[in-house]
């Protein structure tokens, strides 16, 4: 069950988006003339009187004079001549507004086509730019170019409006207003020429503006304001959480491509927006393909529909599954759908299909959603059970010819040994093999053509179609019905089969795509695996775009200016444009952003290599999800090294944090010796004998010393901190850092014993050198402090594996107790007082294992053999981690 307050949140978020970027006013009408523009145009000057910057982006007066004069003292933006066909036209310069960034634009006539050239295809496109871009938008619209109410106006006026605008693009209205006109007064207005020309009046008087259609329009319009003003109220509710919020509705609608698929995705459209749920428009494989490389009515009228659907904001998804009911019926219930729309065609008088309609068959199922029919009254009359081509095309005739002569030649030669009901077997088969490797209609030819052919030739009285006996009659009519049960048993099997190695080629495509991007380290990994994927298996140019790269580059020919605006307005936009879109659509490349986490990555530009060539709504959506395959292995990447970064960070902060920590607290031990030592000499210098001032001097000289050792820590600091503290690696032997070290522990501890045991081949490491060589002398020296003056520290070094080199460094003190042993690493942490005397003030180690992880490598403290002392224990990759 849905949590309220989940459901809040989602709608919170949702009205917060809407308010994020620009702001969509209509101004609504039943039809022309009621004075939508005149009203808009009065509302700006209202506007602008209060000080608000508005501009006219585009405003058609259509020559009324008071329209005109309401213009005038407006700040007009220049429109954009646009060359057509020899004729010089004008559109709405949409870059030019976008430059001014006005607060409020007036563009006249949402669902207006633009010229061929423009930037977008539909008027609607370029407000959406506008809002996106955080300008509020005026303009106008009559109720007629709403999408989903198209078939209801046809049905009132029997005219099929052309320009329509998509039902989602009122998710980003913020008021809408309705500009009303009595029925008579707007009659009176248009036989005063108020609204066209006297020649275009009389005929719109004639076709469209009557008292019926005008009142039947006026109620649409009045109705889906309503509509919006009810859904409105019900979100402030649910935000103030003054109702209980629903459980999300969602519609699914069937498509099936036999003539009425664009009418039912409007009409299932409308009862989703009702009901103010999510709707999703679905179709089978086999319809959606297109047979043989022919045109194919069926599939391009489900192209259409699920592009409109896209088009008004719902969802599309193809369907792969044998049984028709069955899929359909899983697919509800494991979606949660909550209504399932099918339409209801007009019976045929003649239909060769006996089985169970699918709403029957769905309804053997004991369905728990509701199931809404709708009758459809589809404008096409030709339907016929054939509703691929209705003619055989040359390779048909010819398979069916051929394999006719073959079964008659093969039947001939059994005809001595087999009976006449054995030979029907041959014909038979024959049409399964036709059916195997043509269509329906081709099958269906075949099983008529071996009948009279079975008839002719082996039915008595032979080379005649007349038969003789009663039970030739039954086994001629068996032999018909058989056959044409076969072909159509057949042809079904092929197109299932068909479908479903689709869905598995998919599959495999998608399948090896996610397998080889697992496996990318880098973004160039990424481009190499892209371009050979998309190009192998689209049959298409790829071009990847990535901002700030050196990955950036065509695989083919160098884009035109024109193309590379598109990409360009892909990666700004997160809009796929160029070819298959309706923006930029001249293109021949087509354009799809790579976004992950609401950022666009990059642009794939694809180019099929077949210019004439289009694609289907499956392979239109494996393109669109390789490519979001893509994005999220770009986006991987791109946390893998953030993180990557983001530990080195850690660990060299660390580093650097301890280091500091060290100037003032291990610099205050020798600074204090030094100020002793020069006071003592100071005063007491006369009275001290030179041994004593020897001595002093010598212990200036070695504190002096230890803080030239600290300073040079910091020193070390700072410079691996300079460029996002990088370190400064170079190849060098073990041994060497070891008596580097050694040598250093020498000058302090003249007394400490220490014994190296090492391989006879010299190991080396990829490492920042005095940053490695601090961390062993900072553990040999606290090793020694710990130690009997006659017990020697003990050093190992060993390859522990093909990458990591082991230093481990064992005293011969009291050693740990288990439980303190990670403690040691910790800042300001110091144990008992050691064997040599001498106090610490607890960095050593601290300092020791940031540098150690700063390289990557680990650092760990056990007890020594024997249980006798400690190990530090220092493992090291032998070269860098990238």
């Amino acid at each position: 069950m849905t949590d309220p307050r989940t459901n809040k949140a989602d709608v919170l978020l949702q009205h917060t988006q809407r308010y994020q970027s620009g702001r969509l006013t209509i101004f609504l009408g039943a039809a022309p003339g009621v004075g939508k523009t005149f009203a808009m145009l009065v509302r700006a000057h209202e506007l602008a009187l209060q000080g608000i910057n508005i501009v006219i982006g585009y405003v058609e007066t259509h020559g009324r004079r008071e329209t005109e004069n309401l213009i005038s003292g407006l700040d007009i933006i220049p429109r954009k001549a646009i060359e057509y066909q020899g004729q010089h036209l004008e559109e709405m310069n949409l870059d030019a507004v976008l430059d001014k960034k006005p607060s409020i634009v007036l563009v006249d006539e949402f669902a207006h086509t633009n010229m061929p050239g423009s930037r977008h295809e539909k008027r609607w496109q370029d407000i959406n730019e506008l809002l996106d871009a955080g300008i509020d938008v005026f303009t106008t619209m009559n109720i007629q170019h709403l999408e989903s109410l198209n078939d209801v106006v046809y049905q009132i006026t029997g005219i099929r409006v052309t320009e329509t605008v998509p039902d989602r693009v009122f998710e980003r209205i913020r008021d809408i207003r309705l500009i009303d006109l009595p029925v008579n007064e707007l009659l009176e207005r248009l036989n005063q020429g108020k609204v066209y020309v006297p020649e275009q009046a009389e005929q719109a008087l004639q076709r469209f503006f009557n008292s019926s259609n005008l009142t039947a329009l006026r109620e649409l319009a009045m109705q889906t304001v309503a509509n919006y003003v009810d859904n409105d109220v019900r979100e402030n509710f649910a935000i103030q959480g003054l109702a209980q919020i629903p459980l999300k509705n969602h519609v699914l609608i069937m498509i099936d491509g036999k003539g009425h698929s664009e009418a039912l995705v409007r009409t299932g459209c409308r009862i989703a927006e009702h009901r103010a749920a999510k709707w999703t428009v679905v179709a089978f494989s086999h319809d959606t393909q297109i047979m043989n490389k022919q045109e194919n009515s069926q599939s391009r009228e489900i192209e259409r529909a699920l592009n409109l659907t896209r088009q008004m904001g719902g969802m599309t998804e193809v369907l792969h599954g044998q049984q028709h009911a069955k899929t359909l019926f899983d697919y509800v219930m494991d979606r949660g759908i909550s209504t399932l729309v099918l339409a209801q065609a007009a019976p045929q008088k003649f239909s060769l299909n006996l089985r169970l309609n699918l709403i029957d068959q769905l309804l053997q199922y004991r369905p728990s959603f509701e199931l809404s029919i709708v009758p459809i009254i589809a404008e096409n009359k030709h339907l016929s059970f054939f509703t691929q081509r209705a003619f055989l095309s040359l390779r048909e005739i010819q398979y069916v010819l051929a394999t006719t002569v073959i079964s008659i030649v093969i039947a001939s030669l059994g005809e001595k040994y087999l009976g006449i009901e054995d030979l029907s077997v041959i014909f038979i088969t024959a049409v399964v093999f036709v059916a195997s490797k043509t269509r329906m209609l081709a099958a269906a030819f075949s099983a008529i053509l071996f009948f009279l052919a079975y008839n002719f030739f082996f039915i008595s009285p032979q080379f005649t179609f007349q038969i003789s006996a009663h039970q030739g009659i039954v086994t001629v009519i068996a032999f018909l019905g058989a056959a044409l049960i076969s072909s159509r048993l057949a042809s079904r099997l092929k197109e299932q089969v068909t479908a479903l190695k689709t869905a598995n080629s998919y599959n495999s495509i998608m399948q090896d795509l996610g397998q080889k991007l697992s496996t990318a380290l880098d973004l160039a990994q990424i481009k190499e695996i892209a371009e050979h994927s998309l190009s192998k298996n689209l049959n298409a140019d790829v071009w990847l775009y990535f901002p700030d790269t050196a990955a950036t580059q065509a695989s083919s020919t160098i884009m035109s200016n024109k193309e590379k605006i598109s990409a360009d307005w892909t990666f700004k936009n997160h809009q796929p444009s160029g070819r298959f879109t309706q923006t930029l659509t001249e293109n021949e490349w087509w354009f799809l952003p790579l976004l992950a986490s609401k950022q666009c990555l990059g642009v794939v530009g694809l180019k099929l290599k077949d210019v004439q060539a289009v694609i289907n709504t499956e392979q239109k959506q494996l393109a669109e999800l390789m490519v979001e395959y893509l994005a999220q292995a770009i986006f991987r990447t791109q946390l893998t090294k953030a993180l990557e970064i983001a530990n080195v960070n850690s660990e060299t902060e660390k580093l650097r944090s301890a280091l500091l920590s060290s100037v003032s607290h291990d610099l205050r031990s020798p600074l204090a010796s030094m100020i002793g030592a020069a006071d003592t000499l100071s005063t007491y210098r006369h009275s001290m004998n030179e041994n004593d001032q020897d001595s002093l001097l010598e212990a200036i000289h070695l504190e002096g010393e230890r803080l030239d050792r600290y300073i040079q820590n910091l020193l070390d600091m700072t410079r691996l901190g300079h460029e996002g503290l990088s370190l400064k690696r170079d190849w060098i032997g073990v041994d060497e850092l070891i008596g580097s070290a050694m040598r250093r522990l020498n000058r302090y501890m003249p007394d400490a014993l220490v014994e190296v045991h090492a391989p006879q081949e010299s190991l080396s490491l990829f490492v920042h050198a005095a940053l490695i060589e601090q961390a062993i002398f900072n553990v040999l020296e606290n090793a020694a402090k710990f130690s009997p003056e006659n017990k020697a520290v003990m050093i190992e070094v060993q390859q522990v594996n093909e990458n990591e080199i082991e230093i481990a460094i064992t005293d011969k003190g009291q050693g740990i107790p288990e439980g303190e042993r990670e403690r040691i690493f910790d800042m300001f942490y110091t144990m008992q007082r050691g064997d040599r005397g001498q106090y610490g003030t607890g960095l050593g180690l601290t300092i020791v294992k940031a540098i150690v992880g700063a390289h990557m490598g680990k650092i760990m403290a056990s007890s020594g053999k024997n249980n006798q002392g400690t190990c530090i224990r220092i493992q090291l990759p032998i070269q860098q981690i990238t």
